[in-house]
């Protein structure tokens, strides 16, 4: 909350008029919706029995009705707290020698109902099936000690049966929700489901320039590494490069040797005698400078031990050894991290509402979410994300149990007084004057009520 005191949100940026009969403005449901997870409430329909509900009295529909408003301006809403989180922590932070990086990846957003707008089935990487849900394409800024979620976008897969469209049958497909959206940002939103997440990729990139990101380095892996991100980034006004790791595969390079595959080039240099050992890494690895979408890049390729499996990077910055690409590729496994804790702290993907507009304000305020804990991590010294999370959640809890206990002594009191027949207020006044324990129990509820 100390946090959000000093992010500075217009109601303008919001893109929705507040209704004359709410007694909240739409600033102040933002901000109770970004204070969800911290006092424990799972959703809106769990919001009134909450420690948090007791402080602001309001109803679920409250919430409803603004997470499904597709005239609300997520994107810009979430880059507007981004740019400010980033702007305190270069004030407050010491200069350091760390690249900064980008980075861009997906991750599976996955469901169990069939009912939700625009559901259907797709590939996941890591389970090895198709699966129900959402690909979730994710831009992430990393400066080698915190990072932060920049941007999103959700994506569907069409599928190979034309039969079956996106893995459902059609009367599947016709059973989901379909609703006539007249927000301006929703559509846009629904545009992008359809787009290959390659396209959308550049688009975020071109966008992050725009609002001001700068960055030394944009990872990513073998899907999006293409000519199309060479051409993006050698032809920015800003001083950047292209990381990222390359398929084995057709695509041919231009080399002094011809234009041959990656297959190709290890052969040949392997033939050269220009593989190596790296003893640090304990792998083998070769390096080239090829021709590839108009200009010059570097190639790398290693494998471990004889029989293992090659793997290559592409970078656009010349002046970069095997090792120093290798390492600083690495810092794409934070994406895994934020992944991991969004998931497992924030509930990330796991709105339940059959609205696509909510499904894009959920993810949104999750990411809003970790920003914030990524900006306290980084001035407050915590080891980990779980343990601010714990430790942001603790106090509140705390409030919320001694709610439910003091509400069960007090039933206990008011039957108790009924049956020998005694002045309930009085009975209460000796118990809280001949216990201290229970005297703070008092406190902290009468805290809680206020």
């Amino acid at each position: 909350m100390r946090v959000m005191e000093h992010i500075n949100i217009r109601s303008r940026q919001i893109g929705v008029e507040k209704k004359p009969n709410c007694k909240f403005t739409n600033l102040q449901v933002l901000n109770l919706l970004v204070l969800f997870p911290f006092f424990i409430v799972k959703n809106a329909y769990r919001y009134a029995d909450s420690s948090l509900g007791k402080m602001f009295i309001c109803e679920k529909d409250l919430f409803y009705r603004f997470m499904n408003n597709g005239d609300v301006k997520w994107r810009k809403l979430l880059y507007a707290m981004n740019l400010q989180l980033l702007k305190k922590v270069h004030r407050s932070s010491m200069s350091h020698d760390k690249p900064v990086c980008l980075i861009i990846d997906d991750t599976d957003v996955p469901k169990s109902g069939k009912k939700s707008e625009l559901i259907g089935k797709v590939f996941s990487h890591i389970q090895h099936k198709s699966i129900l849900g959402y690909k979730c394409l994710t831009l992430l800024l990393s400066d080698g000690m915190s990072q932060m979620l920049l941007d999103f976008s959700l994506h569907g897969e069409e599928g190979k049966n034309p039969n079956r469209k996106q893995g459902l049958t059609v009367k599947e497909r016709k059973g989901r929700h379909t609703e006539k959206h007249t927000g301006q940002e929703v559509d846009e939103r629904i545009k992008e489901y359809t787009m290959k997440k390659t396209d959308k990729a550049i688009g975020m990139v071109k966008y992050a320039i725009k609002r001001g990101i700068r960055f030394d380095y944009l990872l990513m892996d073998s899907w999006f590494t293409n000519a199309d991100f060479v051409r993006l980034i050698t032809s920015r006004h800003i001083r950047c490069n292209l990381l990222g790791m390359i398929k084995i595969g057709k695509t041919r390079y231009r080399t002094e040797y011809g234009n041959l595959t990656a297959k190709e080039i290890i052969r040949k240099l392997h033939h050269l005698g220009l593989c190596k050992h790296n003893a640090i890494l304990k792998c083998t690895y070769c390096m080239i400078d090829v021709n590839f979408a108009g200009t010059t890049v570097r190639l790398y390729f290693c494998k471990r031990g004889h029989k293992g499996q090659w793997n290559g990077l592409l970078t656009t910055d010349k002046t970069l050894s095997f090792l120093q690409a290798y390492r600083l590729y690495s810092r794409r496994w934070v994406t895994e991290v934020a992944y991991h804790d969004c998931k497992g702290l924030l509930n990330f993907g796991r709105c339940q509402s059959i609205h696509f507009d909510a499904q894009i304000a959920d993810i949104t305020l999750t990411m809003m979410q970790y920003n914030i804990l990524c900006a306290v991590k980084r001035f407050e010294s915590y080891e980990t994300i779980g343990e601010l999370f714990a430790e942001a959640t603790g106090s509140s809890l705390e409030l919320s149990v001694a709610d439910k206990i003091w509400e069960l002594i007090l039933d206990a009191i008011l039957e108790i007084a009924e049956l020998i027949s005694a002045d309930a207020s009085e009975l209460l006044n000796a118990l809280l004057d001949g216990n201290d324990k229970f005297h703070v129990l008092y406190r902290m509820y009468k805290y809680n009520a206020a």
